[in-house]
């Protein structure tokens, strides 16, 4: 079966906000500005997600939200404390989880992990800025498959090329 994932960095956080932690930091003006950009570009190209699994930090929390707000209903949503930060292992794990039902995902995280993972997949370099979207497809026959195929890298978007 053919899987679409897109494998997306949260948008710009705020550094001078009142957060506590990293953990903690909200979005910032631009980051709430580029964010609705992306999801309509998505959306143009096709590629609204049946599915999210995303860092439950704030700043993947504040983009999640956005994203939502410019997609239709029903797109479900995981929040995962294992996608803060983390990487390819973390990421195969959590794709166990999910439902074979689902052929086009978005995963919501950070670097360098993002970045890594669009590596490992596709065996391509990127640069993930923030609110970058990597656009990538496999013939996978289930999702606890997904890192044991190669995953074509169809489009990487930047939120601060599109207008």
């Amino acid at each position: 079966m053919e899987r679409q994932l897109i494998v997306m960095r949260h948008a710009k956080s705020s550094w001078d906000s009142s957060a506590v932690t990293d953990h903690e930091r909200p979005l910032n003006a631009r980051g709430r500005r580029d964010t609705p950009r992306v999801a309509k570009r998505l959306v143009d190209l096709g590629w609204q997600p049946q599915h999210i699994l995303s860092s439950d930090s704030q700043r993947t929390r504040d983009t999640c939200n956005l994203l939502l707000s410019s997609w239709e209903d029903g797109i479900g949503v995981d929040y995962l404390a294992s996608l803060y930060l983390a990487g390819p292992k973390a990421l195969a794990d959590e794709f166990q989880q999910l439902s074979d039902e689902v052929t086009t995902l978005l995963v919501l995280g950070h670097n360098p992990g993002w970045e890594a993972i669009v590596h490992r997949l596709s065996d391509q370099s990127v640069t993930m800025k923030t609110a970058s979207a990597a656009m990538l497809t496999a013939i996978c026959p289930g999702w606890g498959d997904a890192f044991h195929v190669e995953w074509e890298l169809h489009d990487l978007i930047h939120s601060r090329e599109l207008g």
